[in-house]
């Protein structure tokens, strides 16, 4: 589906020369372009995937039942409308919302048969999800979308596309799972929308993308506007409520990945033949120099830094104020994400975003981000810490690794997770659980976690740790204040930062706004109270040749010098990455490892600490790849190696494997902790110890 790759990351040329970056870079693991799934000298395992076992994850049922962390939440909505306080996301009642989620998108919307539906509803809270972005509902490669297959205008909402739409968020609902509502993602415009110098921009094809286009267009403005108070004011025939009146509606999304601060600013530059709206651009360009005593020919070059990104942040900012104010006329009362820092971006593109009630992110990732050496280089977990603005909650509405199948991917769900809870992020969403009906076991994509093994094994365990609160936040918060100058006439970003990597290593990172008397709607961030603020982006915290930090909770240790992740808490005890050969002990387990990239966590389920808990799940993963490019089966390696756990006595062992069976497997207790052999004949990643 390259319609797909195209729709979700198109214009990502920054991930090209990302990873001809990191082909040439040593201290990077890379995976070569083979079917097998990558090595490093001395750090391979068996190549033999052939024998490894197939299909051990059931696409149709959870491995694991996480459903009680919903049960009070059911159904969703309950507690009120989803408001912000301050950097935080609450209910209506005051409880504070975390909300770990995933992605619905396309074909799962449009084509999964309702009983499936209801099926998956129930699967994905069993997997610990409190949150789904419906997304692509809108997308041209979606046929039918929710459009219908209208092919001379999109102004039109199709019902029975509706009605799909209406089942998903009934039976979500229905489990205690939120639903994040996008308003536009890749909505292509035709030529019966009648839009505004409409040849211009669709250059000889039969459609054209708004992105860019919309915020200086008044036509597309108001197919915009149009179309959202349809979708907003649409009943629910299932729940009989508006979606504007939905509180399982927890938030929405104006626009996907369309900003002008350092995306689509250029596109509409005289010299990229579309006149009309480049006479539009240039005449607000002019107008904003001359208002402000800037030199007019600067605020035009928009792929600069300096007056330039005043300009484009206070035109993006005209326009999030203006559809804002319409949603709230609807009468929606959710909090409203205006568009996402993605790709490159940098923190010059964080102002305009203020107008929304959080700051939403896009983060991906390529092999090894836990052997990134934040002291020269970023992850995305550097890259998601550098859009958290004082005082406003923070979203990630897509994350993921790539390109696939990357062989850590399993390492990702623990690594977010544990960023997640230090930081004090609201709202995390992987892309995606699926964007193909779901009607079978489907097939191998980077877009669908549903039938990954290696990407869903430690899905789970990453819910029930950040959900529950396992990780404490971080003690020390630090604070990047760049003032005016630096931020919008220096590239700062996570890439070239490494105040931004490393604080965000040690502690808390938040970015202060400045107040600009250009903007005179940006506000200037109140510091909080003992935070640690620094102005100079290129100040390490961390000693030059280091190769690992512990929190100051002394609850995380990240060695990038071997590339794992440690997490030491009374109900979560993990480690993720480079294991192999390693001898690691965390306080109530010990584990030593055989397979050399893989992720073993240990979690009480019955929230009691592991040394006393008589409920205790054991996550396992490793590298999945498939047998024949592009197609399933999914061949998983075995994990290998030692466990020993401090527990209470009399406790079993099960193994979870696919076709809904369990087993007993031999276990022995000795000096008050159970040894548990996991070797290749163990053949899941899911076993539970328990009564």
């Amino acid at each position: 589906m390259w319609q797909a790759l195209v729709a979700n990351f198109g214009f990502r040329l920054y991930l090209n020369l990302l990873i001809l970056t990191l082909l040439i870079t040593p201290n990077i693991l890379l995976a070569e372009n083979k079917e097998a799934t990558p090595t490093t000298t001395g750090q391979s395992g068996s190549e033999n995937t052939l024998q490894w076992p197939k299909n051990i994850l059931d696409w149709d049922v959870s491995p694991v039942d996480l459903s009680f962390l919903n049960q009070t939440e059911r159904p969703a909505g309950k507690r009120g409308f989803v408001k912000t306080q301050g950097d935080q996301l609450v209910f209506e009642d005051g409880t504070v919302a975390k909300f770990w989620g995933t992605n619905i998108a396309a074909y799962t919307l449009f084509e999964t048969p309702k009983d499936t539906v209801k099926a998956q509803a129930k699967r994905l809270s069993a997997l610990g999800f409190n949150l789904v972005r419906l997304h692509h509902h809108d997308s041209s490669w979606v046929d039918p979308n929710i459009f219908g297959s209208q092919k001379l205008n999109q102004t039109t909402i199709n019902q029975a596309s509706m009605d799909k739409i209406d089942w998903w968020i009934k039976c979500l609902k229905d489990e205690g799972i939120y639903v994040w509502l996008d308003l536009h993602v890749d909505r292509q415009l035709k030529l019966g929308d009648d839009i505004t110098a409409f040849d211009e921009i669709r250059k000889g094809a039969p459609t054209a993308s708004l992105k860019g286009y919309n915020y200086v267009n008044q036509s597309i403005q108001k197919a915009m506007r149009e179309f959202n108070a349809a979708y907003l004011n649409h009943t629910n025939k299932y729940t009989n409520i508006k979606y504007v009146n939905e509180p399982a509606i927890a938030m929405v999304l104006i626009t996907n990945e369309n900003d002008l601060t350092h995306h689509y600013g250029n596109a509409l530059l005289p010299n990229k033949d579309v006149p009309q709206h480049s006479k539009i651009f240039m005449s607000k360009a002019k107008a904003f120099a001359t208002a402000n005593g800037l030199a007019i020919d600067k605020t035009s070059r928009t792929w600069e830094h300096g007056p330039s990104k005043l300009f484009l942040n206070d035109l993006e900012h005209q326009f999030n104020v203006e559809m804002i104010s319409h949603l709230r006329e609807l009468g929606l009362k959710v909090p409203i994400v205006t568009t996402s820092i993605w790709g490159d971006n940098p923190l010059s593109s964080l102002p305009a975003l203020t107008a929304g009630d959080l700051i939403d992110v896009h983060a991906y990732q390529s092999l090894g981000a836990l052997k990134n050496n934040p002291l020269s280089t970023s992850n995305l977990t550097h890259r998601i810490s550098a859009a958290q603005i004082i005082d406003k909650p923070i979203s990630v509405s897509e994350w993921n690794a790539e390109p696939f199948p990357t062989a850590d991917r399993h390492t990702l769900p623990l690594y977010i997770a544990s960023q997640a809870s230090r930081q004090g992020w609201d709202a995390i969403m992987q892309y995606a659980y699926a964007q193909e009906p779901l009607t079978g076991q489907g097939s191998p994509s980077n877009w669908q976690a549903y039938n990954d093994p290696s990407l869903l094994a430690t899905m789970p365990a990453a819910a029930l740790m950040y959900r529950r609160g396992d990780l404490k936040a971080a003690s020390t918060t630090y604070v990047l204040d760049l003032g005016k100058d630096a931020l919008f006439n220096q590239m700062v970003s996570a890439g070239n930062s490494v105040f931004i990597r490393t604080a965000s290593e040690l502690g808390k990172l938040v970015i202060a706004m400045p107040a600009v008397k250009e903007l005179p709607w940006l506000q200037k961030s109140p510091i909080p109270i003992n935070a640690q603020v620094y102005k100079d982006p290129n100040i390490s915290l961390i000693k030059a040749g280091s190769t690992e930090v512990t929190s100051e909770e002394n609850e995380l240790k990240h060695n990038w010098d071997k590339g794992y992740l440690s997490i030491n808490t009374p109900k979560t005890q993990a480690v993720t990455g480079w294991i192999g050969g390693e001898k690691l002990i965390l306080n109530d387990v010990a584990i030593t490892a055989i397979t050399p990239n893989a992720t073993i966590a240990v979690q009480s389920v019955d929230n009691a600490p592991i040394n006393k808990s008589r409920n205790i799940m054991i996550s396992l993963a490793a590298r999945s790849v498939t047998e024949v490019s592009g197609q399933l089966p999914f061949l998983s390696e075995p994990l290998e190696g030692r466990l020993l756990i401090k527990a209470p006595k009399r406790l079993k062992l099960y193994a979870y494997y696919s076709g809904h069976r369990k087993a007993e497997v031999p276990v022995t207790y000795e000096n008050g902790q159970y040894v548990i052999n996991l070797d290749k004949i163990t053949g899941t990643y899911w076993l539970l110890l328990t009564q």
